[in-house]
């Protein structure tokens, strides 16, 4: 939420408003706060040709970045939301309830009215950040909450593709040699040497045998491979710039102040 000095300091710099795609909507011209509470609420946009016209746009989620007030509706959205028409510094029942339809938005009970952001209201136990308070001062900071998101870091494939090898083994193979063999007539073999003719011709053959290597191919699973994750933790520091209020006095003697509520920044 915006509060009323970062409003004054979008003034003083000519700040313009922003939608979330950082597209400008128009300049910065009033903010409204609750009757009740003082919280800023509304700020009305100038906006058209000239910057003729004003729409009012909700300050929820809203957040000032040095001259730019970024808002959570659409450029188009704003310009079209009802202008409020004569609201004399003050949006009635019917103007507020109009709005907070159109932004789809839940009313609250206050009734939103300009405020003057100049900073010379003088009036005793005012706060600047919001409506006349008791005779004690708020100092607020700023804490960080660290937390951590999951995100997307990358992808892993499991591909699978085809290559080609060649592989060598041995395999012993055999073969039929001729071998001549002679031998002597004997008493043994007298009888087959003369029982053919006596002169004649004649052949023998002998079929020779021998073992070639062959080869046949087989698939067979060797292996089942897959993905899977671990969680990894390691430490990682994580910084940012806070802010403190810091609260002075002036006009009384600091020695009778307690020093950690008279500290000057």
């Amino acid at each position: 939420m915006v509060s009323t000095q970062e409003f004054q300091q979008l003034l003083a710099g000519n700040g313009i408003v922003v939608d979330q795609q950082g597209n400008k909507i128009g300049s910065v011209h009033q903010l409204y706060v609750d009757d009740e509470s003082g919280a800023p609420e509304w700020v009305t946009v100038k906006t058209g040709l000239l910057g003729t016209s004003e729409s009012f746009v909700p300050l929820a989620q809203s957040e000032v970045k040095g001259d730019e007030l970024w808002v959570a509706y659409d450029k188009d959205l704003v310009k079209d939301s009802p202008h409020g028409g004569d609201t004399d510094g003050h949006l009635s029942e019917d103007q507020e309830a109009e709005l907070y339809r159109y932004y789809g938005l839940v009313s609250n009970a206050g009734h939103p009215s300009a405020t003057d952001v100049s900073g010379d209201d003088d009036t005793v136990g005012r706060d600047v950040s919001g409506p006349t308070t008791d005779d004690a001062m708020t100092r607020s900071e700023e804490r960080l909450n660290v937390g951590t998101e999951r995100r997307e870091s990358g992808k892993v494939r499991l591909r699978k593709y085809v290559v080609t090898e060649n592989v060598t083994q041995t395999v012993p193979v055999s073969h039929e040699e001729v071998r001549l063999e002679r031998e002597p007539i004997t008493d043994a073999n007298r009888g087959d040497a003369v029982s053919g003719p006596d002169i004649s011709e004649e052949e023998h053959e002998v079929t020779l045998h021998e073992e070639r290597p062959t080869i046949e191919k087989e698939t067979v699973p060797v292996e089942r491979v897959k993905l899977n994750t671990e969680t990894v933790t390691e430490q990682e520091e994580v910084s940012d710039e806070v802010r403190k209020e810091r609260i002075e006095t002036d006009g009384i003697d600091s020695d009778n102040v307690d020093s950690s509520q008279a500290s000057r920044h």
